[in-house]
């Protein structure tokens, strides 16, 4: 069975690398062991085939090293992303949480003035004209903490980071107007949380938040005092003529503006 086997490598061998290698293999094998053997061979093969990738191969272009140093290190970018990920909803979480230290001393309504001052937002007290707001660099007058028996009446945190849970500093206010206008963390939770403010929200600007669908509009029936309603350019609402008409219907006493959308008879008879 050994001298049947040396016979048949010797052949292969002979036939890929000529006979000068056969030969040696020929004297090598009855003073060796199989394992050793085959481990020759195959690095034989090994030398060869390095040997002729230098010589004809071209080198790879540098689009294919940055994809090969890209796989080398796939699990590592992995991890950089998720901790990236971690850290902005961390982030997005700290910003949110509620200023539970400022309401405990200053009381509800400066502490809803503070945050919305922190978010880049602006508000409007009661039986005033004067709007408070911070600048382009985040800096505000402190001027609304000697406010603390004044309500918040008008509040705009359009295009900020706000999200269901950051409308719990709000809580305790009667707010009458709220924009919330390009919020891309404001989804249909963030709406199912707005009746607490059912009793005196009579305007709701919920326009381009990307995140808001049918279901969320459909909680919106507790805001019985809305008068106006803007539900403009929702990239997520599907069949938006039929939803309006659902609107209008269960919120009878409000008018809905819906801009951005193809409202046209051919939509709606295809739907």
């Amino acid at each position: 069975m050994w001298n049947c086997l040396i016979v048949l490598v010797e052949r292969a061998t002979y036939v890929l690398y000529g006979s000068r290698f056969a030969f040696r293999v020929n004297m090598a094998a009855p003073l060796m062991p199989l394992q050793r053997f085959c481990k020759l061979a195959s690095l034989h093969v090994c030398g060869r085939r390095r040997l002729w990738s230098s010589s004809v191969a071209t080198p790879p272009s540098l689009y294919k090293r940055l994809l090969l140093a890209l796989t080398q290190r796939f699990y590592d970018v992995e991890i950089l992303l998720n901790w990236r990920s971690q850290l902005k909803s961390q982030a997005l979480q700290k910003k949110n949480a509620y200023y539970h230290y400022t309401q405990e001393h200053y009381g509800d309504n400066v502490a809803s003035a503070y945050f919305i001052l922190n978010m880049h937002g602006s508000f409007r007290y009661a039986g005033q004209s004067e709007w408070f707001r911070s600048d382009s660099s985040g800096k505000f007058s402190w001027d609304f903490v000697n406010q603390k028996d004044s309500l918040l009446e008008e509040v705009d945190l359009g295009h900020t980071v706000i999200n269901q849970m950051g409308l719990g500093n709000l809580v305790g206010n009667p707010l009458r107007t709220l924009s919330l206008r390009g919020c891309h963390e404001v989804d249909d939770w963030a709406l199912a949380r707005l009746h607490v403010f059912q009793d005196t929200l009579e305007e709701l600007d919920i326009s381009c938040c990307p995140h808001i669908t049918i279901g969320g509009l459909a909680a919106l029936r507790n805001l019985k005092r809305l008068r106006r309603l803007n539900v403009s350019s929702l990239p997520r609402l599907g069949s938006p003529g039929l939803v309006i008409i659902m609107l209008e219907e269960m919120l009878p006493l409000c008018q809905v503006t819906a801009k951005g959308y193809d409202l046209s008879l051919t939509q709606l008879g295809g739907n």
